[in-house]
Order: C-alpha cells, then sequence, then structure tokens
C-alpha cells in the first residue's frame, strides 16, 4: 500500500513545520509548500491523498483561487481550507472544499479531519 501523503500548502513556515511535525507523528508522509508555485504541478509532483490549504497565502494568492484549480484537475482530492478566520467559511468559493479547520495551536480538529478525509481518498482508489 502507498503511505498516506498530505500536502500542507501555507505561507507561515512555523505553520507548515508544526503541521508536518504532528502529521507525521501521525504517521503521515507530509509535504509542505509556501503556496508560490504552481498548485496544478505541484500535485502531480507530490501526488498528495489529501491536501490542506490554507485560504490566505500572502498578498496576492488565495487558497480559494487555488482551492478552484485543483477541483478543475480533481473533483474528488480530499481538501481542507485552514484559515485563522472562520468568517471564510460563508464564502461560496469555499464549498468546493471537504471540510474546514480554524488554525489553532490544538491541532485534534485538524488531525480529525485529515483522518476523515484520508478515509475518503483511500475508499476512492
Amino acid at each position: 500500500m502507498s503511505k498516506k501523503k498530505v500536502l500542507v500548502v501555507d505561507d507561515e513556515k512555523h505553520i507548515r513545520m508544526l503541521y508536518r511535525e504532528e502529521l507525521e507523528s501521525e504517521g503521515y508522509v507530509v509535504a509542505t509548500s509556501n503556496g508560490e508555485e504552481d498548485i496544478l504541478e505541484l500535485l502531480n509532483r507530490e501526488k498528495p491523498q489529501v491536501v490542506i490549504l490554507d485560504i490566505k497565502l500572502g498578498a496576492n494568492r488565495s487558497g480559494l483561487d487555488l482551492l478552484q484549480e485543483i477541483r478543475g484537475q480533481d473533483q474528488d482530492l480530499p481538501v481542507i481550507l485552514s484559515t485563522a478566520y472562520d468568517s471564510f467559511q460563508h464564502d461560496l468559493k469555499s464549498i468546493a472544499a471537504d471540510y474546514y479547520v480554524v488554525k489553532s495551536v490544538e491541532l485534534t480538529e485538524l488531525k480529525s479531519k485529515v483522518d476523515l478525509a484520508m478515509k475518503k481518498a483511500l475508499a476512492r482508489k
């Protein structure tokens, strides 16, 4: 069986490091990106089963736009939106995501959503 791979896209280095450390301790393989590179090239190279996508990726990059690009290529790839702002939950673009978590230093909810998303991803194979 292939390893369970998660791609974390976040412009904050400490968030990428925290998520990597926590998810690797749960047995996942974790790839990270700061959101600068082309999301479709990244998906083709890394082949994750689950994507965790920050909504605010710097001044002129939006995770919601990247989500639309992902959905244009793969309707079924589980995507978890992660943000410090829960108001995005009501943005129409965010409905294309499978799960939504508000950033916290306590990662129980994130881990739970990754687990659900991974089960969904593995079931579609």
